[in-house]
């Protein structure tokens, strides 16, 4: 690994590895959090953590790193900054979040930090909505999703990208078929959805049309038991056996912390003997 291109966090390593910090590389680049085990399993894919709104991309790296140390597999928590995404949600709006972390996963892959091409992703809040959209453009890459207490979704139906995979407006391009277009392997993945059970009212935060209310629902707990329930639908319509958990984790509202601690979020993200190394692995 180039040692000159991860910079070591102040703070004290974590038990089992190290937490380090990595500037991002060039005016467009992606800074990003990485938690890297003492001993990484050859092949493991990394999982990739994304924070919400408030950019917490270091207590991501924090959250997951004992159990992704077990196993020997790195973690990786990108920071999108206000500035250069400040629609990273998205993904594909003002400034290409995803092109971004793709980037981002090349030159991890070229210092050593990871290698194959599939990722293990999950996302809270505004990270669960880059998410479950990255790995609908994406599916190819993913190994799991776990998409947590996200605002809104993108629904696999008729609806206007980015409610849903039908025509869009324009100046928002031509994303909603081209997720379309992957929608059979997306729905083959395992997916896990997660809301906590008190995040169960509206706050400024919170998208709301009356059209989107009424496709997902009045606040964060309806939208992810609908978009689980869809899921489902769709992947039984095309003869798939549909690999989607939902889960209401216990005692949490809206924080990521308590998602962890008191619901367990890390145990959903990263059960043990979840997956083996990546078949794609070089």
């Amino acid at each position: 690994m180039d040692g000159t291109s991860i910079h070591l966090a102040a703070e004290a390593p974590v038990a089992g590895g190290e937490l380090l910090f990595r500037p991002p590389a060039g005016r467009r680049g992606l800074a990003c959090w990485l938690a890297l085990p003492n001993e990484v399993a050859p092949g493991k894919a990394p999982l990739v953590a994304v924070h919400g709104i408030h950019r917490g991309a270091e207590a991501q790296a924090r959250a997951f790193a004992a159990r992704a140390f077990a196993e020997g597999r790195p973690v990786i928590a990108p920071l999108f900054d206000q500035a250069a995404w400040p629609a990273y949600q998205q993904v594909v709006r003002k400034g290409r979040a995803d092109l971004a972390l793709l980037a981002l996963l090349d030159d991890l892959r070229a210092i050593g930090v990871c290698g194959g091409r599939r990722i293990a992703l999950a996302g809270y809040s505004g990270g669960g909505q880059f998410a479950h959209r990255f790995a609908m453009l994406y599916p190819h890459m993913i190994e799991r999703l776990t998409v947590t207490s996200a605002g809104w979704f993108t629904f696999p139906d008729a609806a206007p990208f980015p409610y849903g995979h039908g025509p869009a407006p324009k100046a928002r391009g031509d994303w909603g078929t081209r997720m379309a277009a992957g929608l059979g392997r997306f729905l083959e993945l395992p997916v896990a959805v997660c809301v906590g059970a008190l995040d169960d009212q509206s706050d400024p935060t919170l998208r709301h049309r009356p059209d989107l209310d009424l496709q997902q629902g009045t606040n964060r707990v309806a939208r992810a038991r609908a978009w689980a329930e869809t899921l489902r639908s769709a992947a039984g319509a095309r003869g798939i056996a549909a690999r989607v958990t939902f889960s209401l984790l216990p005692g949490c509202g809206h924080d990521f912390g308590d998602c962890v601690t008191r619901g367990g979020l890390d145990r959903i993200v990263l059960p043990q003997g979840a997956a083996g190394p990546d078949p794609d692995s070089r």
